[in-house]
Formats: structure tokens, sequence, C-alpha cells
């Protein structure tokens, strides 16, 4: 209030202020220019000649390979056991000699006897951790209900806890490094079985739906819309040659291509080595499936509308399958620098047939449809069934939710009723008594307080 009636007797002050403030705006944006323009002229200036010998070059810090993620949701687990065990130089030489038939048998699982003691430390430390992880996955799924009100599947719960020993939770024991095995192997055994059904049903879900648009709409857009599918099918399947994978022309063509190498040079365990990315003298999953995207890039392109993204996944893993069936003799998943070579010296590898790619067969018959139709129309039926019976609960709601704001609107115009009756009782007239009741020593109450008396009783 002050600052307002100074401003109001004398405005040249404020005219002092308001000029004083764009004085020191523009010496701030000066100083700001001056600034820049220093900055601008060491910038430009003149570089000082440093002498480059005697400098000390800087040393890459390269951090370790990284193992490829196995997909499994304790793959976390899995690895840091592995990455533990294989710091033991006693433990690492008999996994490194170790075929998968000893693996599985749990053959190796007896040599954690042998590990040195704070390795051990480490992994029973690991082990409480996952099981930590595992208490509250449970509690976490124990909270989750389904639609029905029921809990979740048990057995598909339980699965998730078999790649440990419970009842022993505070140390890590051959038992603990055999359930890990065993899990793992069968759980990778299983992971692209699961990954073909999954898109099996993508690709039925898929058709389903394209024919589901075509019936609802008119003729005329149902044949533009059919033209318009078969070309985008013709149009995907038109592409250059896709090489056997694994074979001799299609190595040839990632050494040359993605390697930088001379097709002439072509030499099989040069081209190992350059592809075992991690350096651990196996070529695993992930590094195989690497060597396939040549070959899918001339099928597959995101920007296409032709393509589907999902397919080229699907081509990727059938692509390794079919490598690590010719090539991993042993079925341990890896394909090492022996298996590699022997590899190359059958017939197959120079094999010149051209891959069948997806859409040269069919992914799902017309029965197989009709079953995923007939699933979906079960379920539709299951929904609106439930739908019905909320509807009915909702209306049974609403009708008790009714009746009992009429309960409450009924004693509502009780209490108003009585309180009219209330007013419309005339007092007595002023020093007239009351006349008395016989038999009764006190004089009878006024009547206000005797209707308030009957106003309780009444809403009561």
């Amino acid at each position: 209030m002050i600052y307002t009636v100074n401003s109001c007797i004398s405005p040249p002050y404020c005219f002092i202020q308001v000029e004083s403030r764009q004085m020191l705006k523009r010496r701030a944006v000066a100083r700001c220019g001056l600034v820049l323009l220093s900055l601008w002229l060491c910038i430009q200036s003149v570089p000082i000649n440093v002498d480059k010998a005697k400098e000390t070059p800087k040393q890459d810090q390269l951090d370790p390979p990284q193992s490829a993620d196995t997909g499994l949701h304790y793959d976390r687990y899995l690895r840091e056991v592995v990455e533990y065990l294989e710091k033991d130089p006693h433990f690492k030489e008999k996994l490194k000699n170790a075929d998968m038939d000893d693996i599985k048998g749990g053959k190796l699982a007896g040599e954690l006897d042998f590990v040195q003691h704070n390795l051990r430390t480490k992994l029973d430390e690991l082990k409480r951790d996952e099981m930590n992880r595992l208490r509250m996955l449970i509690k976490a799924k124990h909270d989750i209900k389904d639609g029905n009100g029921h809990m979740v599947d048990h057995q598909a719960l339980l699965k998730q806890f078999q790649h440990l020993n419970h009842g022993n939770p505070d140390t890590f024991e051959v038992e603990d490094l055999d359930r890990l095995i065993k899990s793992a192997t069968h759980d990778l055994e299983n992971y692209d079985k699961d990954h073909h059904d999954n898109f099996k049903k993508y690709e039925v879900r898929k058709e389903h739906e394209r024919r589901e648009r075509l019936k609802s709409m008119s003729e005329a857009d149902r044949i533009r819309e059919e033209q318009h599918y078969e070309e985008m099918r013709k149009k995907h399947a038109d592409h250059p040659k896709v090489n056997h994978p694994g074979s001799e022309d299609q190595l040839k063509e990632v050494w040359h291509e993605k390697d930088g190498m001379d097709p002439a040079d072509f030499n099989p365990k040069t081209f190992f080595k350059l592809h075992d990315t991690n350096g651990d003298e196996f070529l695993d999953e992930n590094e195989l499936e690497a060597l396939f995207t040549s070959e899918l890039e001339k099928v597959y392109n995101p920007g296409n509308e032709e393509d589907d993204m999902m397919e080229m996944e699907e081509e990727r893993l059938r692509m390794r399958e079919h490598v690590m069936n010719e090539v991993d003799t042993n079925k341990d998943r890896l394909v090492s620098m022996s298996e590699f070579m022997a590899a190359t010296q059958k017939e197959e590898f120079h094999e010149k047939s051209e891959w069948e790619t997806l859409e040269q067969k069919p992914l799902y018959t017309e029965e197989e449809l009709r079953q995923f139709e007939e699933h979906l129309a079960n379920e539709a039926n299951q929904i609106n069934s439930k739908s019905v019976e909320l509807e009915k609960q909702r209306q049974e709601l609403e009708r008790r939710q009714e009746e009992l704001n009429a309960k409450k609107l009924g004693q509502k115009n009780c209490s108003v009723c009585v309180i009219f009756t209330l007013q419309s009782v005339p007092a007595a007239p002023e020093g007239q008594q009351a006349p008395a009741v016989p038999g009764n020593i006190h004089p009878p109450p006024p009547p206000l307080l005797l209707c308030v008396c009957v106003c309780v009783c009444v809403c009561v």
C-alpha cells in the first residue's frame, strides 16, 4: 500500500525506477555479448602444437563380454551363477571338457564340492537373493485375483520355483546346481516350441481379423481390399534368392558384405573367430542368428507395408534351428570350432538350393482357423453371460437404493408433519392457568413440551 501511494503522488520517481531497470537490462545484455564474443575468439584461436610422440595413448576400457539373454525368468540368476563358477579354474576346466549328457545327468554338479570357499560364499548370497525375489513374486501373485475371485494357476506358479532347493534356503549346494542345470536345459528346449506356438496363434488371429473386416465392408470395398491383399502377397514374395542358412554361399555373402573380405579368400576358421564376438570359442544362438541378418533383409523391410517383422523373427528362429540341427552334434546349444569345421566338410555345406521362406508354405490349416474362431465365440458367450449377470446385479442394487431413499424420505416427511403440528398448537392465554388433571397434584406441562414428546414417539 505504501508503494502504491508513493507511486501515485510522485510519478517522476516511478519513471526513474523503470528507466534504471531498463538500463540494467541493457548492461546485462552487453556483458553477455562480451562473454560470448570472448568464447568465440578462444574457439577460433590457433591451437597450440602438441608433441604427439610424448603423449601417452589412452587405453580403451572395454567392458567384459555379456552373456546373451536366454529369455528365462531366472536368466539373471543363471548367468551370475555361471560367471562365478567360471572363475574357479578347476570347475571351468571340467565345464569345458563336459558333454551335454554329463551336464544333464548331474555329473558336473558334483564338482561344486571342489569350488573355492570364497566363490561358494558368493553363490550362497546369490541364492538368498533369488529366494527373496521368489518370495516377493509369490506374495504378489497371491494378491492378484481373476474375474471370478479365484487364485491364479498354482501349477504355473510352482514351475517358477523348480530351479531352487527350498529345503535349504541359505546355502548353495550340489542339489541347487543340479536343479538349475536341469531346469535351464528343460526350459530352453521348450522355449522355441513356445515361440512357434505363439507365432501360429498370431497368424491365425491376424487372418481372422482380416476376414471379419471383409464381412463389414460393402461388395465394392471388399473386392478392392481382396485385390490389395493379393498385391501385397505377391510383392512380399518377390525378393532376391535367400541362401540356405549355414551353407557356403550364405557364409561367403556375410564374409564379403559384413566383414569386407574377398570371397575368394574365404577361410572357415577365420570366419568362426570373427563372429565369436564374446571370445568364448563357441558360437551361441545369438551369434548364429546374427549371421542371418543379410538373408532376412532380402525379404523383410520395416518400411514396407507387405512385410511383417513378427514373421521376420520367426524366420530367424527357423534358420537358427536348422543350422543347430545340422552342426550342433552334441546338442549343447553351442557350436564349437570343431563342430563348425566338420560341418564345412559335409555335402550340405555346398548346397545351392534356395531357402524356403514362410510365405512359401501354409502356416496353419482351415481347421485350426475354425477352432480358433470357435474358441473366440465361446469366450464372447462367457463375457456376455457375465455382462447379463452384472446387469442384473446392478439393477438389484439400484432397486435397493431406491427403497432406501424412499424410506429416508418417509422419515423426513414424518418429521415435517410433526413440526407443522407443533407450530399449529396454540399457547395458553397469558395469565390463565391450564386446567388441572383430576387426581394429579402437579400442573400439566405446557402444550409445546407435550408436542415434542409426541414428535419423538412418532418418528422413532
